[in-house]
C-alpha cells in the first residue's frame, strides 16, 4: 500500500472517530438520531415563587401545545429532536445556598419525563435570582455546540431581574457567547417588566422581551373532532410495552400523563404529540420504538428484560408481537393525523370567523418568540398556523 493511500486513509480514519456533535456528549441512543436530525433545545426556567400559581397552571396546560408548534417546522426535511429541560426557582423551600434554584430536569428527549416533572411542581415565597437561575442552566445542561441546532432559554417571572449576588449581565453574556438565545417573560406589565431589568437581559441576551398575564386561561376553541382524537390517543398508549428494568414505570408514567392533560385541558394537544412518531419517541422503554429506532430484537431476550405478556411467548413469536403493535400505532396515527388535519381546518375557520385571538398567556409568549427565532435559524414551518 502506497504512502498517499496509507495517508488518505488516516484521514478518513480521524474524521470518523470525531463525535457527532463536538463538545456535546451524548448518550448512544440519542447521538445516532442526532447525526440526522437536527436540535431544538429548549430550557424552561420557571419561577415558582407565592404568587405565580397561575404561571404554573399555564405550563402544565400548555407544554403540549407548544412542543406541537415545533413539531410543525423541518429544517433540511427533518423534523428536529427536541431536548427540554426545566428548572425552578424562587420557592423558598429549595436550599438558601443554592439561590433557591433547582434542576427539575436536565435535558431529556422524554417528554413525559417534563410533564410530569411540571404537575409536580408547587409555589412558596422566596427570593428570584435570574441571573443566578440563567448562570446555572448554562454551567449545568448539555448544550449543543452545533451551529445548525437551536438553543434557547425561557425564564418566567414577576420580580426585579436584578435581584440576586449573580449580575444577570454575566450569566446572560455567557449564553450569548454560546449563541443561547435569552427570552425573558415577565408575568405582569410590559412597562414594569422593562423598568425592572427583563427588557435589558432580553436585549443582552439576543432573545425576546414580552409580558404576559399568570392569571388566565389559554383559548380553546372546542371541535368536532376533539373527543375522537383523545379516544385515538388512549388506544395509541396501549399499543406502548415496556421493556427492561424501568419500562413498566415509564409505561405508567406515560398513562399518568395522558390523565393529567386531560385535567388540563391539554389532552387534544398532547395527542397532536403522540400521533407524531418524530416528536414522541421513546425507544429506551417501549418495545416498537426500541424496534424502529434502534433495531433491537427481542428473540433472545430474558424472560425478566420482558413484560409479562412477551415473555410468556416463544422467542420467535416475540418479533411478531412488536411489528403486531408497530402496526397498530401506525394505523392509529395516520388516524389521528387526519383528524388532526381536520381539527386544525375547523379552528382557523372558527377564529377567522369570530375574530379570535389567542390570550396573553405563556404559551403564546413562548410560540410567538419560536416562530421568529426558529424561521431565523432556517428552520421552515411545515403547517399553516391557526388564525393564519
Amino acid at each position: 500500500m502506497n504512502r498517499k493511500l496509507l495517508s488518505a486513509l488516516s484521514i478518513v480514519l480521524s474524521l470518523t472517530a470525531l463525535p457527532a456533535l463536538a463538545d456535546m456528549p451524548m448518550p448512544p441512543d440519542l447521538a445516532h438520531m442526532a447525526q440526522r436530525r437536527p436540535i431544538v433545545q429548549i430550557a424552561i426556567l420557571l419561577d415558582t415563587s407565592n404568587s405565580m400559581d397561575g404561571l404554573i397552571a399555564q405550563a402544565k396546560a400548555e407544554l403540549w401545545r407548544i412542543v406541537h408548534e415545533i413539531g410543525t417546522y423541518q429544517k433540511n426535511g427533518q423534523t428536529p429532536l427536541v431536548q427540554v429541560a426545566l428548572y425552578e426557582y424562587g420557592k423558598q423551600s429549595l436550599p438558601a445556598s443554592e439561590g433557591f434554584i433547582r434542576q427539575v430536569s436536565p435535558f431529556t428527549t422524554d417528554l413525559d419525563v417534563i410533564s410530569e416533572a411540571l404537575f409536580g411542581l408547587t409555589t412558596n415565597g422566596g427570593d428570584e435570582f435570574c441571573g443566578q437561575v440563567i448562570d446555572r442552566a448554562m454551567g449545568e445542561l448539555n448544550w449543543s455546540a452545533d451551529p445548525a441546532d437551536f438553543r434557547a432559554i425561557f425564564i418566567a417571572g414577576n420580580e426585579p431581574f436584578t435581584q440576586g449576588t449573580v449580575d444577570f449581565h454575566k450569566s446572560v453574556a455567557k449564553a450569548a457567547a454560546r449563541h443561547v438565545a435569552v427570552n425573558t417573560i415577565h408575568c405582569g406589565g410590559f412597562t414594569e417588566g422593562a423598568q425592572t431589568g427583563w427588557q435589558e437581559g432580553a436585549r443582552l441576551g439576543g432573545g425576546a422581551y414580552l409580558s404576559i398575564d399568570p392569571n388566565v386561561a389559554q383559548l380553546h376553541v372546542a371541535t368536532p373532532y376533539d373527543d375522537e382524537i383523545v379516544k385515538k390517543s388512549d388506544k395509541l398508549s396501549e399499543t406502548y410495552v415496556g421493556y427492561g428494568k424501568s419500562g413498566a414505570s415509564k409505561k405508567a408514567r406515560q398513562v399518568a400523563q395522558d390523565s393529567n392533560a386531560k385535567m388540563a385541558g391539554s389532552a387534544v394537544g398532547r395527542a397532536s404529540v403522540k400521533a407524531s412518531a418524530k416528536m414522541y419517541a421513546n425507544a429506551d422503554w417501549d418495545v416498537v420504538d426500541a424496534l424502529e429506532e434502534k433495531g433491537v430484537s427481542f428473540r433472545d431476550a430474558k424472560p425478566e428484560d420482558l413484560p409479562p405478556e412477551m415473555a410468556k411467548l416463544a422467542p420467535e413469536q416475540r418479533d411478531a408481537f412488536v411489528k403486531q403493535k408497530a402496526a397498530e400505532r401506525t394505523q392509529l396515527q395516520k388516524e389521528m393525523a387526519e383528524l388532526e388535519q381536520k381539527r386544525r381546518a375547523f379552528e382557523m375557520g372558527e377564529r377567522a370567523k369570530n375574530a379570535l385571538k389567542d390570550r396573553n398567556t405563556f404559551d403564546t409568549a413562548v410560540r410567538k418568540v419560536l416562530e421568529t427565532q426558529l424561521e431565523t435559524r432556517k428552520f421552515k414551518r411545515t403547517e399553516e398556523k391557526p388564525g393564519k
